[in-house]
């Protein structure tokens, strides 16, 4: 049971891991995002205030208290979690085909987590790797050709599609290898806080490097449902293509990016 109220409880903060294109407003990739139906829309948009409403009482005063924090502290926590995320897009990157990228992310992974003290200095950036992709299991099962099945808003886990979310079953089935020594397997040097820490960590140093984006996306946005659906399953199609995702927004004469994961 506790697994599954932490579990729920970070996935209300990935919630907003996905933002808006604000119809027409904001620029996306123009590619088409795919034939994946919002076969339960009715359902899906109830689900979807109820998560926007916790996040706002939630997540986004925490994300706020975070940004407090002085600017090294967070650079260091940010770098740590990309660190620990990498486990997790090495297997991906062999499933898919692409033994260059895993070798690459395997050395990264090796420098970072010894001379950059478990990741907290992203050393390999700095002495000449390429810059740092992630890949997850719903990711591999594109590529292998799996559609999307319908689109999907989680109660408390947020927008999915049906291969997403059976490919993020994959973590805890053994497919992370810090759940494995964490959560899965309560060692001696690591417990199943860790593992959880690490996660709600994740979702605060996200939602705090974009709290002003994300407001000026919903208040721009006509129908912020449909655009967070929509940025949702582009989203997710570029990083199957392996592309670069930029996404762009105006506010009043300037235009800013947002940061995707």
């Amino acid at each position: 049971m506790k697994k599954i109220i932490m579990s729920s409880l970070i996935s209300i903060m990935l919630v907003t891991n996905v933002s808006a294109d604000t119809d027409g407003e904001n620029n996306l990739s123009k590619k088409n995002s795919g034939k994946i139906k919002d076969c339960f829309e009715t359902v899906n948009r109830a689900t979807f205030k109820l998560n926007q409403v916790l996040d706002g009482v939630i997540f986004e005063p925490i994300a706020k208290a975070y940004r407090v924090l002085p600017s090294p502290v967070r650079v260091g926590t940010s770098n740590a979690l990309d660190n620990l995320s990498t486990l997790v897009t090495i297997p991906n990157n062999i499933l898919q085909g692409e033994f260059k990228k895993a070798g690459v992310n395997t050395g990264r992974f090796v420098v970072n987590t010894t001379v950059g003290v478990v990741g907290i200095f992203d050393v390999a950036e700095k002495i000449g790797f390429p810059e740092y992709e992630k890949e997850d299991y719903g990711q591999t099962l594109g590529v292998m050709g799996v559609g999307g099945g319908c689109y999907v808003v989680l109660p408390v886990l947020g927008p999915s599609t049906v291969r997403d979310t059976v490919g993020s079953f994959a973590n805890v089935l053994g497919g992370d290898a810090w759940y494995n020594v964490t959560a899965a397997n309560d060692t001696q040097y690591f417990s199943e806080f860790d593992y959880w820490a690490s996660r709600v960590g994740t979702g605060i140093d996200f939602r705090a490097k974009n709290i002003d984006s994300f407001k000026n996306l919903e208040k721009n946005s006509l129908d912020f449902y449909a655009s967070v659906r929509s940025l949702y399953l582009q989203d997710r199609q570029q990083k199957i293509a392996n592309s670069k995702v930029v996404i762009e927004t105006q506010n009043d004469s300037d235009w800013e990016v947002i940061e995707t994961q």
